[in-house]
């Protein structure tokens, strides 16, 4: 991998009342080891926002804004050399992630979570990592702006105090977020987005070729799809409405699915199922107390 820091644009230390806040911003220039068609960026943050953008170019182009709040000198300096930008190499795929975090980050059995399947990426919260001092001494921000070659696929995901934005990619898009909202525009891929807190806003300048989902607990769901919109979907809510203004959607047979559960059969009943059109890749939208709203353009 051929990556750098290209500059630190600001370093400065600011003194307001009893509290003390340091700023840095950090670039860097990365280039992917084996270049094709399935190169992904993985983004993974904790407190801050996360801006991903596609553009000509062939590299990946990273800012990020790091940002520590501390009581006292001491404090402030523990976060300044704590919280840094990690970077891993896969030769395809790169990952940037935070650093000085209450967990290890790598990969792990997805049986760390609680589903027991294939390994994943992330940071593994179950095992606390080697860092015991979850309860910081110190707060800190890492909000990243990232220029990425337009076929890449991008993962990103981030917990608090900012929300995530793709746009202008046309590989496939998956976007996490808990307290905040995802905005995805001007895309094309197979997408995956879900929030706890916040709304998903999707734009897509041509319609996902592979079966997609989008799942909000507390916000509403703006879907705008390209005209002329094929697909089946599926909509779950507790306390929301599902609205479109396109007219050739029509209800299909009820489906039910069986899978096997301990020692015996589990029968899934699914009865909000429809089809655009003539059909086609499955578009599964839920939420708990948001309402759905599809569009086409």
């Amino acid at each position: 991998m051929k990556s750098g820091i290209a500059g630190l644009v600001l370093l400065c230390t600011v003194i307001t009342g009893t509290a003390q806040t340091f700023t840095e911003t950090i670039t860097r220039e990365l280039t992917f080891e084996k270049k094709g068609p399935g190169n992904t960026l993985m983004v993974f943050n904790i407190n801050g926002s996360i801006k991903v953008e596609g553009y000509a170019g062939d590299k990946i182009l990273l800012e990020v804004r790091k940002k520590i709040n501390g009581k006292t000198q001491a404090r402030l300096d523990k976060g300044k050399e704590e919280i840094q930008l990690g970077v891993m190499d896969r030769a395809d795929t790169l990952m940037v992630y935070v650093e000085g975090v209450c967990s290890d980050f790598g990969r792990y059995h997805d049986k760390d979570r609680g589903r027991g399947k294939s390994k994943d990426w992330g940071y593994n919260w179950n095992n606390g990592g080697r860092h015991n001092d979850c309860n910081k001494e110190y707060d800190y921000e890492m909000d990243f702006t990232i220029r990425v070659p337009v076929s890449v696929s991008v993962y990103a995901t981030t917990v608090n105090e900012g929300d995530v934005e793709i746009t202008g990619v046309t590989g496939s898009v998956a976007a996490n977020n808990v307290n905040g909202s995802i905005r995805l525009k001007n895309i094309t891929g197979t997408t995956h987005a879900s929030t706890i807190n916040g709304s998903v806003d999707l734009d897509y300048s041509s319609n996902p070729p592979a079966d997609s989902k989008y799942y909000t607990l507390n916000g509403d769901i703006n879907a705008n799809f390209h005209k002329g919109l094929a697909a089946e979907l599926t909509f779950r809510s507790f306390n929301g409405e599902f609205y479109s203004s396109v007219e050739d959607i029509t209800p299909l047979p009820v489906r039910v699915e069986k899978s096997e559960k301990g020692d015996g059969l589990q029968y899934k009943v699914n009865g909000n199922r429809y089809k655009v059109r003539q059909g086609g890749p499955l578009l599964d939208f839920e939420t708990f107390n948001g309402d759905v709203y599809l569009r086409e353009k």
